[in-house]
C-alpha cells in the first residue's frame, strides 16, 4: 500500500505495559491494518489484508507462534 498514513490512529495493546518496545497498530482505508515499531514511528509500516491479519490472530491465539 503505498499512500499518506499521517491520519492514521495508531494504538498499542492493553498488555504492552506502556513501554516503547511494542508493535503499534492501525486500522486504515479499505478494511487494511497497518503494523509499525513504536520505537520508529516514522519508519516502515507493515500493511496487511483483513484475510491476512485474521489468519494472524488466530494462529497468535492458538498458540502457533510460541517458542518450543
Amino acid at each position: 500500500m503505498n499512500g499518506d498514513l499521517s491520519g492514521a490512529e495508531w494504538f498499542k495493546s492493553s498488555h504492552s505495559g506502556g513501554t516503547n518496545e511494542c508493535v503499534e497498530i492501525a486500522h486504515l482505508d479499505s478494511d487494511m491494518v497497518g503494523v509499525r515499531d513504536s520505537k520508529n514511528p516514522t519508519g516502515p509500516v507493515l500493511v496487511f489484508t483483513p484475510g491476512q491479519w485474521d489468519a494472524f490472530l488466530t494462529s497468535a491465539a492458538n498458540s502457533e507462534f510460541d517458542r518450543p
